[in-house]
């Protein structure tokens, strides 16, 4: 049975089931996974998943590790838009703090190398988390001051990164920035501090390029609720500035099942503003090596949701239960 996507949104996948480890993280020489037919990993994967979905699979939203091997990167991005797939970059940056003076040619010049890359290959939207280090060990949360020196130093780097990289006049048209859990991050924990940083960055470029990432998960762990969140997104929509939604459940990352109503609700928040543009499905595995750190801050990233499934099915059922949920949000009138 095939299911046709009625809402005017490109649905994709963000290919995390298949673990950071052995799926989507480089090796030592800075190659990437492979099947075992030598294709990528990700984009043998990506083509077995548009084989079995009953919805057509819009997009893939994949990260750029600096230093990954240039044969293997053209194989990955080249690879999936043979398969029709519109491709995202997430640059990820590491080794680094974005808050620190100190450390601000370190993360500018690893963000330039993913945008030149998403030029390279006419990637037109790049998506980070460049705003705070990821589990770093001994930081604090940034209040008061403090925080506006974070949000001011992020500012500083990010604009620097959209000079440096010849963002304007190529093909990427937007920079999508998204906030993590606390205890993943320790200052940048929830959707009203990540826009202070957005809503900072556009103000000094002129222009609404960076967006604010809106992903149910961490939106979810985080402190503000769900009606909280409304008024915020709004300003966000208003402002030019509504990025990707990432349907992914609280917690777990894993069945979309288990998400305790965020997704759904914030994706009515969204599309109510009129400018819910991209819909990614994102599903973790609950026992990828990378992500031990997050299970042993919380033991609800190690249960297993799949209730029967493989990780490729539990993705497609969240691909599904996403189509439906766009699908009756037209048919109640708040999408187009």
């Amino acid at each position: 049975m095939s299911i046709s996507l009625k809402a005017k949104v490109e649905l994709g996948i963000v290919p995390t089931h298949l673990k950071f480890v052995g799926g989507l993280v480089p090796d030592e020489a800075g190659k990437l996974p492979r099947a075992e037919d030598g294709r990528i990993l990700v984009v043998a994967n990506m083509d077995k998943l548009m084989s079995e979905s009953a919805v057509q699979i819009a997009s893939a939203q994949v990260p750029y590790f600096p230093g990954v091997d240039d044969a293997d990167v053209k194989d990955l991005i080249t690879g999936l838009q043979g398969l029709g797939l519109v491709v995202h970059l997430i640059l990820m940056v590491g080794g680094a703090d974005p808050m620190n003076p100190a450390d601000e040619d370190a993360v500018v010049d690893m963000l330039v190398a993913g945008v030149e890359t998403a030029k390279q290959y006419g990637v037109e939207n790049v998506a980070s988390t460049s705003v705070e280090e990821w589990m770093k060990e001994g930081a604090e949360t940034r209040e008061g001051a403090d925080f506006d020196a974070a949000v001011a130093q992020n500012v500083a780097a990010h604009t620097k990164a959209y000079e440096k990289a010849g963002i304007e006049g190529s093909c990427v048209k937007a920079w999508h920035i998204e906030f993590l859990r606390y205890g993943e991050f320790k200052t940048f924990t929830d959707i009203g501090k990540i826009w202070a940083f957005v809503k900072a960055a556009n103000e000094t470029l002129g222009k609404p390029f960076f967006k604010v990432m809106v992903d149910a998960a961490h939106c979810g762990d985080s402190t503000i609720s769900i009606p909280d969140h409304e008024p915020i997104i709004n300003e966000i929509a208003k402002a030019g500035a509504m990025g990707i939604f990432h349907a992914s459940a609280k917690t777990t990352r894993g069945c979309l099942s288990t998400d305790d109503g965020w997704i759904a609700a914030l994706l009515a928040q969204v599309a109510k503003t009129g400018t819910l543009a991209f819909a990614f499905v994102e599903v973790f595995h609950h026992e990828d090596p990378a992500l031990e750190g997050l299970r042993n801050l919380d033991p609800g990233h190690g249960i297993d949701t799949r209730d029967g499934r493989d990780y490729d099915q539990v993705t497609l059922d969240g691909v599904v239960d996403v189509t439906h949920r766009l699908n009756n949000l037209v048919a109640r009138g708040i999408l187009s």
